[in-house]
C-alpha cells in the first residue's frame, strides 16, 4: 500500500520561512507526480503547487503564492519539499501532499490525485 506523509509544520512568526516535506512508503517518488494542498479552517482545500513525475520537473504554482513557494524533489532525503517564504497569518492551515500515479502532471485538480497523505499543521502568528 502506497502512503504519503507530510511533515515539517509548526508555529512560525509572520515573515518567517518553513520547509514542508512529503515522504512516500510502498513506492518511489519517481512513479508519482506530487501536489501540495492546504485547507484553512472553514475554507475549501486549495492547491498550492505540483511537480510532474519523471525527470522533466514541470511545476505548477497557485497564482496567489507564486514567488513565495517552491516545490522540489530532494533526492538525498527522498522527499518532495515545499518551501514557503514570507509567511503570513493567512497561510495558517493544514498542509497535505498528494500523489498521482496516473497523471504525469495533474496540476491543481484534487480529483486527479489518488493517494493523499496525512496533513501537517502550519500556524503563522502575527
Amino acid at each position: 500500500e502506497v502512503q504519503l506523509q507530510a511533515s515539517g509544520g509548526g508555529l512560525v512568526q509572520a515573515g518567517g520561512s518553513l520547509t514542508l516535506s512529503c515522504t512516500i512508503s510502498g513506492s518511489t517518488f519517481a512513479d508519482y507526480s506530487i501536489g501540495w494542498f492546504r485547507q484553512a479552517p472553514e475554507k475549501e482545500r486549495e492547491a498550492l503547487a505540483c511537480i510532474s513525475s519523471g525527470t522533466d520537473g514541470n511545476t505548477y504554482y497557485r497564482d496567489s503564492v507564486k514567488g513565495r513557494v517552491t516545490i522540489s524533489r530532494n533526492k538525498a532525503k527522498n522527499t518532495v519539499d515545499l518551501q514557503i517564504n514570507s509567511l503570513k497569518p493567512e497561510d495558517t492551515a493544514i498542509y497535505y501532499c498528494a500523489g498521482s500515479s496516473q497523471w504525469r502532471f495533474p496540476g491543481p485538480s484534487p480529483s486527479l490525485y489518488d493517494v493523499w497523505g496525512r496533513g501537517t499543521l502550519v500556524t503563522v502568528s502575527s
